[in-house]
């Protein structure tokens, strides 16, 4: 396929080419890949800036996405890649594979420089979810921060970069910069642009912005970041989110209630106990969506209302494909058994096959979990309606299992999003958190934009 680039697609791909340290925050479905592989197609093969690339992404995003779009677009067929993933032998052996980039999942990171014993001589590196490496405490970033300083060049890409709050930049940003923007150290970060929030005594359990401080950090990131939304762009499908409200039954309300007082539900010889309110979130989770598991981790289903919603969708559809979100096991387990029982084609969109047989329009019902698909798989191929039969409460998660569909490349002129909400439970709440998240996410979005026009002049 011939490659016709967008302005911004071109603005994008020479940002990268020009700057040594880039952080390109790219909304889902601008198509951050083939910019990405064309600014790395011209420093192999025009500039001759580098000579090997390690490309860093999630495990079927390194799998499927970056090999598929290598062999799409005709400009990018003197790539050679090597997808580093699977058994420890055929990671071994796509080390050893002369190539120009090599793929690899943000898993084996530590793997790949801690065990492997191949020479890390990269001269580049591309981070794809630039947000996964947002905890400095994790061994994925420790293990590549100690190789950093022999890199020259790096990207990083992500369309979410603070979606829990602008704490979780300083990491990212000091594995791209080693600290010369937002500093070495995350106490000096966090002294420097926050300020205590909640705390008992010395003990801070959390910290807010001082003031000033979001224009100071984007500004102190603003050389080496640009920003631009699909919005601004693409003329993008029409978005509709819906919500499909389910209610429980007196006696179901007063158990849910129950729970949340008490933390303690009795169901004859089945107890559920929820040891502090992390863990009571989760159970409240699962009692709004059914089934819960008890203290022996066996399955207590509770009601089967989601499940009756979800048959109602698929009715209503009337044979159109659906991708069904889910977040817990016992979701899938059920989900699965309606969709056996109504004789419904579906599949967890998990391997290679069940993606191409989802956008080949194979299937009815695609089921994805966001925390293992929801970066980078295209998917807009195969449908363009939405069900979260579970939430998360993560803004990332949810804003990127979204774009799986919401994205350049929809054919449909609209892309429905509904999501199964259980009157009087957490699911309300959940939906309330993830749009005030989003706030702060938006302002850093908007802070950093590409002006196309005055930077290109």
């Amino acid at each position: 396929m011939i490659y016709s680039p967008h302005d911004y697609q071109k603005y994008a791909t020479e940002f990268i080419e020009d700057h040594e340290i880039s952080a390109v925050l790219l909304q889902m479905g601008l198509g951050k890949t083939i910019i990405t592989l064309t600014a790395l197609m011209n420093l192999l093969f025009d500039s001759f800036k580098i000579r090997k690339v390690l490309i860093i992404a999630p495990l079927r995003v390194a799998r499927d996405t970056w090999p598929a779009e290598i062999l799409k677009w005709d400009h990018l067929e003197m790539l050679i890649s090597s997808v580093v993933v699977g058994t420890h032998a055929e990671r071994m052996k796509a080390l050893q594979d002369p190539a120009d980039l090599y793929i690899i999942n943000r898993e084996n990171v530590q793997w790949l420089i801690e065990k492997s014993g191949v020479a890390f001589d990269y001269d580049m590196i591309v981070i794809d979810e630039l947000s996964s490496f947002k905890n400095h405490r994790s061994k994925r970033f420790k293990a590549l921060m100690r190789k950093r300083p022999l890199v020259q060049r790096i990207v990083g890409l992500t369309g979410t970069p603070a979606s829990n709050g602008l704490m979780d930049l300083w990491a990212q940003f000091k594995l791209l910069d080693m600290g010369a923007r937002l500093g070495r150290f995350i106490t000096a970060y966090r002294e420097t642009y926050f300020s205590p929030d909640k705390g008992n005594g010395h003990i801070i359990y959390s910290y807010k912005l001082a003031p000033r401080s979001e224009e100071k950090i984007y500004e102190a990131i603003s050389d080496i970041t640009i920003s631009m939304k699909a919005t601004d762009h693409l003329q993008m499908p029409e978005l509709i989110n819906t919500v499909y409200p389910v209610s429980l039954s007196f006696r179901e309300a007063a158990a849910y209630r129950r729970l949340k007082k008490d933390l303690v539900l009795n169901l004859g010889e089945d107890q559920i106990t929820a040891s502090n309110a992390a863990v009571l979130s989760g159970k409240l989770l699962q009692a709004a969506n059914g089934a819960v598991y008890n203290d022996d981790e066996e399955m207590v289903i509770l009601h089967d209302h989601k499940l009756d919603a979800l048959e109602d969708i698929i009715e209503a559809a009337n044979g159109n494909s659906l991708l069904v979100a889910y977040w817990f096991n016992h979701d899938l387990i059920r989900i699965t058994e309606r969709l056996d029982k109504l004789k419904i084609p579906y599949s967890c969109l998990k391997s290679s096959k069940s993606i191409r047989d989802w956008n080949e329009g194979n299937l009815q019902i695609g089921l994805i979990h966001p925390a293992s698909a929801g970066h980078g798989l295209n998917l807009q191929s195969g449908g363009n309606r939405m069900v979260w039969f579970s939430l998360t409460w993560s803004l990332e998660l949810y804003q990127q299992t979204v774009a799986r569909l919401w994205r350049q490349g929809q054919q449909s002129e609209t892309v429905v999003v509904q999501h199964l909400i259980t009157k009087g439970t957490i699911d309300g709440k959940v939906m309330q958190v993830l749009s005030g998240k989003a706030k702060t996410q938006d302002a850093l979005i908007d802070a950093v934009k590409a002006e196309l026009e005055g930077d290109a002049a």
